[in-house]
């Protein structure tokens, strides 16, 4: 419907310019500012995937919000095409001794719209990406649904824990990877997942190893054995200190942006 999916549409603006505001907003008014942008962004956006969750009924959300636009597979026809197609000329030549298939020459298309592949397969990719795009949500049970309200409300929950209990504590750490683990849990038994939700579940298990570059356990633990990782590969992998490098000295300034961490 038109207010869901402009629903989904602010939600993938809030996603993009996420670390943008917090950034700018550290720069315009410091620490308070930032903090209070961060609170305000991730309120918004729970309240938006809550609207999609139980008056949308819109199962498990992805991310990006809105899947984006595959613009090898969105070749738009040129007028002479549209006037080849509707005149009734064969598009294709099957070969008498190889029945290998080609495009015709009166059907050849402009060079901004040609593509390399025969018809068949270029109409067999369009209709299985139409067909993942109009596949509706798998619905939700009672267990289910709370399971990706602990996902959608997560962000909150441990911002206001980072309020009670600081940002040196663990219980912040553990409170988010509690909440993140029992939602997968719990959406596990789900069956008959469509494309889309099965990859976003993957996508959050993934994200699980985030857990060991996010404070405290980065600070910790993981920041002197990373370190060394990349010192060791960038000294004796030929090649590769042209990315560890760079990634290292990376590393400190992409801890302290709360959107590229937590969000």
């Amino acid at each position: 419907s038109l207010p869901q999916q402009k629903l989904l549409t602010w939600l993938s603006v809030l996603e993009c310019v996420e670390v943008f505001a917090e950034m700018g907003t550290a720069r315009m008014w410091g620490e308070m500012g930032r903090w209070t942008i961060i609170v305000l962004i991730q309120l918004a956006k729970a309240i938006l995937r809550l609207l999609l969750l139980l008056w949308y009924k819109a199962g498990i959300q992805t991310s990006p919000p809105i899947m984006p636009l595959s613009r090898e597979q969105q070749h738009p026809l040129h007028p002479q095409d549209v006037e080849d197609n509707s005149s009734g000329k064969d598009q294709t030549y099957v070969g008498r001794r190889s029945s290998r298939v080609v495009r015709s020459l009166q059907s050849t298309p402009s060079l901004q719209s040609r593509h390399w592949g025969s018809p068949q397969q270029r109409e067999k990719s369009q209709s299985q990406r139409a067909e993942e795009m109009n596949q509706p949500p798998t619905p939700l049970g009672l267990q289910e649904t709370i399971a990706e309200s602990l996902y959608v409300t997560r962000p909150l929950l441990h911002l206001l824990s980072l309020g009670v209990w600081g940002q040196r504590s663990w219980k912040p750490w553990l409170l988010s990877a509690v909440l993140d683990i029992s939602s997968l849990s719990l959406l596990s038994d789900l069956k008959d997942l469509n494309k889309r939700e099965r990859a976003e579940l993957r996508r959050r298990t993934i994200l699980l190893l985030y857990y060991l570059l996010r404070s405290p356990f980065y600070d910790r633990y993981s920041e002197s054995r990373i370190l060394l990782l990349l010192r060791l590969l960038a000294d004796y992998v030929p090649g590769v200190g042209f990315v560890t490098r760079p990634l290292m000295d990376y590393l400190p300034a992409w801890q302290k942006i709360y959107f590229y961490n937590w969000g």
